[in-house]
């Protein structure tokens, strides 16, 4: 299986992780206005999504709500709607869906999608994010990537959007890290198995990790690397040893000239 090229943009804009976040200036991750201030910095963007309801790409890092809402429980037992005028704990924005922070971005810097793993466990999914967040895509003309740990949804996303590049985020799935994923899940998982198979075109790597012989064994054949998630010039500097690009939040990285 093939997969189109990671775009050049991601490999020469640093990365900002769930978008340019500062709780102290009232911009939370993956919010309307951490996406807004990335893109008038000319950073990369990565998001991740989740699941309505009804069906929804929604752009929200957890599972549930409590973390990020004064709301409690899963993020996909509430509608688009009921998601969308709920506030973000420390900000002002509501959660916004991926269609709206699509309009956002409008192209301007690239957007990295994370697809979150809907099954708890990495298991088989039954494509109903993947198809949503396929939908928002239709039309887009922006430098635009999706991946994810499940490497079931990687395989959808081929199905559903073969013409956008897609990769696979990896880690050293250290099991004390990963529960309820079963040990022998994250087993298999830390030695990439499935890249291939789903037809992806790079990876974005734990940060700390980058020297697993699997992930330097990629990075020899051509494969772009990229890395999660790095918290200080120190660590990036330390990262783009082997790493082509960083995933960052906390600071502001170098933009190069």
């Amino acid at each position: 299986m093939t997969c189109p090229a990671l775009p050049s943009g991601f490999l020469r804009l640093p990365v900002t992780h769930r978008a340019l976040h500062d709780r102290a200036q009232g911009r939370i991750e993956n919010s309307p206005a951490a996406i807004r201030a990335a893109v008038a910095a000319g950073y990369a963007i990565e998001v991740d999504v989740q699941l309505s309801a009804d069906g929804v790409a929604m752009v929200f890092h957890d599972d549930d709500l409590d973390r990020l809402t004064s709301e409690r429980g899963p993020v996909r037992a509430r509608t688009a709607a009921e998601l969308g005028d709920m506030a973000l704990t420390g900000g002002s924005d509501t959660i916004p869906t991926l269609a709206t922070v699509l309009g956002m971005v409008a192209g301007r810097v690239p957007l990295l999608i994370e697809i979150k793993d809907q099954t708890g466990a990495m298991g088989e999914s039954d494509g109903r994010l993947e198809a949503a967040v396929a939908q928002a895509l239709v039309g887009y003309g922006g430098e635009v990537a999706v991946m994810s740990f499940n490497p079931h949804s990687v395989a959808q996303m081929a199905r559903l959007a073969p013409d956008v590049a897609r990769g696979l985020t990896t880690s050293s799935y250290d099991p004390e890290d990963w529960a309820p994923v079963p040990a022998e899940v994250c087993d298999r998982l830390r030695e990439i198995p499935d890249f291939d198979r789903v037809g992806a075109s790079f990876i974005s790597h734990q940060g700390n990790d980058l020297t697993r012989p699997r992930v330097l064994a990629l990075r020899a054949a051509g494969v772009p690397v990229l890395c999660w998630t790095i918290r200080s010039p120190e660590q990036e500097a330390m990262a783009r040893q082997i790493a082509a690009n960083v995933t960052f939040e906390g600071y502001l990285s170098v933009i190069p000239a």
